[in-house]
């Protein structure tokens, strides 16, 4: 009767750990799926965006080398001209590129160009996916009151292009 109570008590410790052995193998494989899905990676829900002031709106891509296709529609009260852009992580004016001759942009109208953006005073490089947070700069003169002025735009935007397609 000794041996049958401690074959039981055998039994059922091979049965616990079994059991438990079972859930946390499937535990691990749940989440070993997960982490290859991306699920646990931040960056994979985040969306582009360029959050401009009232006056304009942008779209773009941002290339893996740190060039910034983008696509700037003006809604002034007037005609101006672009007479420097810039891309930086934070808000400088050092790595601003002039613009020569300006681009003039009509009321409602848009124009493209592309602009390197720096991560302080470094170049941007990113892999596919990765996420660069900036400002996109941009000087320009009002054509009917001739005042030079400043737009910052917020960037949050995923590298989207590889940089080998890019010019």
């Amino acid at each position: 009767m000794k041996q049958t109570k401690k074959a039981l008590k055998g039994q059922n410790a091979i049965e616990f750990l079994m059991t438990y052995g079972w859930a946390f193998a499937i535990i691990t494989v749940v989440l070993g799926a997960l982490v290859i899905l991306g699920v646990f990676n931040p960056g994979a829900f985040v969306n582009s965006q360029c959050l401009t002031p009232a006056d304009f709106t942008c779209a773009g891509a941002l290339a893996s080398n740190g060039l910034f296709f983008i696509n700037i529609r003006q809604s002034t009260n007037s005609e101006i001209n672009v007479t420097a852009i810039g891309c930086n992580s934070n808000k400088t004016y050092l790595t601003m590129q002039p613009i020569s001759p300006p681009i003039p942009v009509p009321v409602g109208n848009n124009f493209t160009y592309s602009v390197r953006c720096f991560d302080g005073s470094t170049p941007f490089s990113g892999s596919l996916g990765s996420v660069y947070k900036g400002y996109l700069i941009l000087n320009y003169t009002d054509l009917q009151s001739g005042f030079a002025k400043t737009s910052f735009s917020v960037l949050v935007e995923k590298v989207a292009i590889n940089s080998s397609s890019t010019p």
